[in-house]
């Protein structure tokens, strides 16, 4: 410790340790990972001293301003593995606003619980509404004071048997949800009741209109169809016909299949000024040149050759790699309703795999069908040196490339794996 450190604290500490400290003298190092310290130091003064120290490094630790780079804070991740922004808006003006007039996009954006808050809380509000006026109606026409099963002849009742708020609530929730009891009902004789009898038909039928449309809509959306669609959560740079790829792959775990599956990934970095800056990466399925995949049952596998020109060429051959976020977006068509629906997650630079392939998960059973193991899907394997420097690997008569996976050797994997 330094010496003003000892000076502001040793009236602080126990009195064992200040007299010990007043006669070894403040220029004292403490080191207690040393066997002489230990014998020298009381174990009550090495306590002490442990705590202070503790103190000021949170001390210092809290008085320096962090410089580091908004992609190396605590929170490295922009985009989670299932898909959701992880950034916060603040300082934005009429923000409250915006969100009025988007009424819509945040009841389908809501949490089911809210949205069960937002429906019941809205229609108990009519009704109160509601019954405010109906209750003020008659009191205006002076029913409340009045016998109803005998009025005098002079006198219109707007309301039959509306006598207190409770009664006014009760025929508003009636009205709105025509139950119709037949004890109280208006009368036609006053126009007043009347029209508010049509005002409260015709409010509550929009607003059931909206609810139920919100819910329907809610129910039916595409995003429910996107989380069938899995990821794998690591990426792996191997080796395939001698050139490095880095490869994922995406999952249908749902029996009805999905088309027009497109594939596209960004590269995210921090410039030294703050700014983000944005590079397409470019994946391919095998073979196909098309753009997108036509039919999507399966697992598949997409490449990205790691060239000299690529951006990830630079990144992922350097030891101290600067941190790095690859988000990859995968849109599809549901073959049912024609809706697209979309999938995205990110892989940082400890989620890639190098010199790993993945497990096979096509196999065939006893009838020769097609099945998929997906206990395997997020399980790697890694790739011999022989096979990671071959150049021109080998190939035989039988073997069978399906998406980038080797039929003739899904039985070898499957079994190499399962312990």
């Amino acid at each position: 410790f330094k010496k003003n450190f000892f000076l502001k604290k040793r009236r602080s500490l126990p009195t064992t340790c200040g007299k010990f400290l007043a006669s070894v003298g403040t220029n004292t190092q403490y080191q207690p990972g040393r066997s002489p310290g230990a014998e020298i130091f009381p174990f009550s003064c090495i306590q002490t001293l442990q705590r202070l120290k503790m103190t000021t490094d949170m001390l210092e630790s809290n008085n320096t301003k962090s410089s580091a780079p908004l992609l190396t804070q605590r929170y490295l991740r922009m985009i989670t593995k299932d898909g959701h922004s992880t950034f916060q808006m603040d300082g934005a003006q009429g923000k409250g606003l915006a969100y009025l007039r988007d009424a819509w996009g945040i009841l389908m954006d809501m949490r089911w619980r809210w949205m069960m808050l937002v429906f019941s809380a809205s229609f108990v509000l009519h009704w109160l509404v509601f019954a405010v006026l109906w209750y003020l109606l008659a009191e205006m026409n002076g029913d409340l004071e009045l016998d109803h099963d005998a009025p005098p002849d002079n006198h219109t009742i707007c309301v039959k048997y509306i006598t207190s708020f409770t009664a006014a609530f009760s025929f508003s929730l009636e009205t709105q949800l025509t139950i119709g009891y037949g004890t109280m009902f208006p009368s036609g004789d006053c126009p007043s009741a009347i029209a508010l009898l049509a005002i409260q038909m015709v409010l509550g039928l929009m607003l059931e209109a909206f609810i139920t449309g919100a819910f329907v809509a809610k129910i039916a959306r595409p995003k429910n169809r996107a989380f069938s669609i899995r990821f794998t959560r690591s990426a792996v740079v191997t080796h395939t016909e001698g050139k490095p790829c880095l490869m994922f792959q995406v999952a249908n775990t749902r029996s009805s299949p999905l088309t027009s599956v497109q594939i596209s990934a960004i590269l995210y970095q921090e410039q030294e000024n703050g700014q983000l800056h944005q590079t397409s990466v470019d994946f391919h399925l095998d073979s196909v040149t098309s753009d997108e995949c036509p039919f999507f049952t399966f697992p598949l596998t997409y490449y990205h050759s790691i060239t000299p020109s690529s951006p990830l060429a630079a990144l992922l051959q350097r030891e101290d790699a600067h941190h790095f976020e690859l988000v990859v977006f995968l849109s599809a068509v549901q073959e049912g309703t024609g809706e697209m629906c979309q999938r995205r997650t990110s892989y940082l630079p400890s989620e890639i795999m190098p010199y790993h392939h993945f497990t096979s998960v096509l196999v065939r059973n006893a009838k020769g069908e097609y099945q998929i193991k997906m206990e395997n899907f997020d399980k790697t394997i890694p790739e011999l040196p022989a096979a990671a420097d071959s150049k021109t690997p080998k190939k035989t008569a039988k073997e069978i490339r399906i998406n980038g996976q080797h039929a003739d050797s899904f039985q070898l994997c499957e079994t190499g794996l399962t312990e």
